[in-house]
């Protein structure tokens, strides 16, 4: 069997109260492609990983760039002695044309990327090869990480760990019957510049990607793993760009692994908890940041001047009952003295939209309300508990939603009927299912956090099961 694979996976606007505001909306109407990097060294499979993950990316636009194509032309001087010349040193490439190409094509601008004769040693004066806006970029090389700025314009980087002896025999049967080199030379320039290039130059960028896939194109495994989470920051990034108004915030490997652990339904009642409120933190502070805030000055303990911010003073929670209390916690431990209000909506199945119960602060119209839920689904409960605050007086763009996981309905549902609310969340799942629960999604939430599921370990009924029931998303 294979071995498991290696994944070691304040522009600011003012608004017309005079109040800054993090973003503005124009800025987001613009998403910028999935910016991809493939490493590793010569031979080492770079190009058969790219193919697998266009192949298995067929229904989005794919487009690969070889950093190959940015090698400089040689001089005449150079091509006398070309066999001392080293073409695997970073300065053989053309790192600032490549840098323009890459920012371009992040800009969703049509390029021209050059074409590299490798026998000639020269880039085509007549010849150019014309690239097009797409989804995700693949740029693929053996030094595309050795530059901190292009290593900066990427989503997610991946090097490809293959086997030296692999390389070498791989590197001599290419250069013999696609570059016209004899194998003794192959072997000599592999000695004298390829290996101790690789050792200075290739390897040591190793550490800057997110993922490491050894034996490069026959670790299935592994790239099946990174389509994945492809496809998954995909879907979040087409409904960031059909709307300005949803925020998932940035993934990290950190947040993969948590989001893992709270999914699995192995995991024990403490972990999901423990997790979940560590998620939950960081949707908070992310939802924080959207608020509005007024320049201030303060002196500081040496007697210098701080040109900092004041953060929003007239703030509320509102949490939907009872999953939304599960986040009540962190936005106390962000905002200290926040006041809290409460919205219980009964679900009959999927079409219940009575409102139970509300509770709120007699002055909320004047402030700005940061609306609790971890799970949106459907977006019906959603919907009424925004409509109850409307009618409460509060501005549409004062309120920011908050979840752990939206399905892609619910943000349909929210958003097309309100466009100037903000929605925060940490991952956007794949659909809803015929039952209405939301995959791959985490079950119901209410249940695994208050510990009202039949898993072994909970041995205690929570006082909100009898009150509220069992069904924890909007």
């Amino acid at each position: 069997m294979d071995p498991a694979p290696s994944v070691h996976f304040f522009t600011r606007h003012v608004d017309e109260d005079g109040m800054l505001t993090p973003r503005s909306k124009a800025a987001n109407k613009n998403k910028q492609p999935f910016v991809i990097g493939v490493a590793g060294g010569t031979a080492s499979g770079k190009t058969t990983v790219c193919n697998m993950i266009i192949q298995q990316l067929h229904d989005h636009r794919v487009v690969l760039v070889n950093q190959d194509s940015f090698y400089r032309g040689l001089t005449q001087e150079e091509m006398e002695y070309v066999s001392e010349y080293n073409f695997d040193h970073p300065d053989a490439f053309d790192t600032e044309q490549l840098l323009e190409c890459l920012q371009k094509m992040k800009q969703s601008e049509r390029i021209q990327i050059p074409v590299y004769d490798f026998k000639k040693h020269q880039r085509s004066t007549e010849r150019f090869r014309q690239v097009n806006a797409a989804d995700v970029i693949i740029m693929e090389g053996i030094l595309v990480f050795h530059d901190a700025r292009v290593r900066e314009l990427m989503n997610m980087k991946i090097f490809v760990d293959t086997d030296a002896d692999v390389r070498l025999a791989r590197r001599i049967r290419r250069d013999t019957l696609e570059r016209g080199r004899d194998v003794n030379g192959v072997i000599e320039q592999y000695a004298k510049f390829v290996k101790p290039a690789f050792d200075d130059f290739v390897l040591p960028t190793k550490k800057y990607a997110d993922v490491i896939i050894p034996r490069g194109g026959d670790n299935h495994v592994a790239i099946d793993l990174i389509v994945q989470h492809i496809r998954t920051k995909l879907g979040q990034h087409d409904l960031s760009k059909i709307y300005a108004n949803v925020y998932v915030i940035q993934s990290t490997f950190q947040i993969r692994g948590m989001h893992t652990l709270i999914r699995d339904q192995e995991t024990t009642k403490h972990d999901f908890v423990f997790y979940a409120d560590r998620l939950i933190r960081l949707v908070v502070e992310h939802g924080l940041g959207h608020l509005p805030f007024k320049e201030k000055q303060v002196v500081t303990p040496t007697g210098s001047i701080y040109i900092g911010v004041d953060f929003c003073k007239q703030l509320c929670g509102v949490s939907i009952i009872r999953s939304g209390e599960s986040m009540e916690n962190a936005l106390r431990a962000c905002c200290k003295g926040i006041k809290i209000g409460k919205i219980l909506i009964h679900r009959e199945g999927d079409n219940g939209k009575q409102l139970i119960y509300e509770k709120l602060p007699k002055d909320i119209a004047e402030r700005h309300v940061l609306l609790l839920d971890p799970v949106l689904a459907t977006g019906n409960s959603a919907v009424q508990a925004i409509e109850l605050l409307l009618r409460k007086g509060v501005p549409e763009d004062h309120i920011i939603f908050l979840n752990l996981i939206s399905a892609p309905e619910g943000i349909h549902a929210v958003c097309k009927r309100f466009p100037t609310l903000k929605i925060v969340t940490s991952e956007i799942d794949a659909a809803l299912n015929e039952e209405f629960r939301v995959i791959p999604g985490m079950g119901e939430f209410g249940d695994r956090y208050f510990g009202t599921d039949d898993g072994p370990e909970n041995v205690f009924e929570s006082p909100y099961k009898s009150i509220y029931g069992s069904n924890g998303a909007t």
